[in-house]
């Protein structure tokens, strides 16, 4: 006789309650798949005569989406930039790097770790589009940002010589010059017009 059909999961688990089994019972339909209905699924098809079951395995898979992407930065010279992109997908994306359109590969200023590139001490060459690269066999994503590099000249805005008043003659005196600057600056010092040389004092 015409068999009775019925569907169970071959792990144990509940068939997923949104699963709709159509009028014939020979075709399960599961709307908006998701990773946790993913698993082994059996047919059992039955008659007086005898029993015979088919296993199918449903496997969850996901092209990359980002989860973090990377934005420009505008950064003085020989300051260190750190860039993190991170996606979703399944298999899990592994990731490269792009510069102005070229592989970025690993050297000794430039540090390359899955979804994140430092560049310690950057310098004007730095400077440029970069692009992160997220793939697995579904899909390919990219995010772009622009790293400028800017140079400035020493500013002491938000620094100052301080005024000292010796209390015992014979004393110690530090006075600090630390100006905001890109590269760092080279120093000198003045007492008055006359240029300050290191001797024993």
């Amino acid at each position: 006789p015409v068999p009775t059909i019925s569907w169970r999961r071959a792990d144990g688990k509940q068939l997923p309650r949104k699963a709709r089994r159509h009028k014939s019972s020979g075709l399960l339909e599961i709307p908006n798949f998701q990773q946790e209905d993913a698993g082994p699924y059996e047919c059992v098809a039955e008659n007086v005569r005898g029993k015979n079951v088919a296993r199918g395995q449903l496997t969850f898979y996901a092209q990359p989406n980002w989860i973090q992407k990377i934005s420009d930065v505008h950064a003085a010279i020989e300051e260190s930039i750190l860039w993190e992109c991170r996606a979703s997908g399944r298999p899990k994306p592994s990731y490269h790097w792009l510069k102005d359109g070229e592989p970025l590969l690993p050297q000794a200023r430039v540090q390359i770790e899955q979804g994140s590139l430092t560049i310690p001490n950057v310098s004007l060459s730095d400077a440029g589009m970069y692009q992160c690269v997220a793939e697995n066999r579904h899909g390919v994503i990219f995010a772009s940002a622009e790293l400028s590099v800017i140079a400035i000249g020493p500013d002491f805005s938000k620094t100052f010589l301080k005024k000292l008043t010796l209390v015992k003659v014979g004393g110690e005196v530090i006075i600090e010059c630390k100006p905001k600057a890109s590269p760092r600056p080279t120093y000198s010092w003045k007492k008055g017009k006359d240029i300050l040389r290191e001797n024993e004092r």
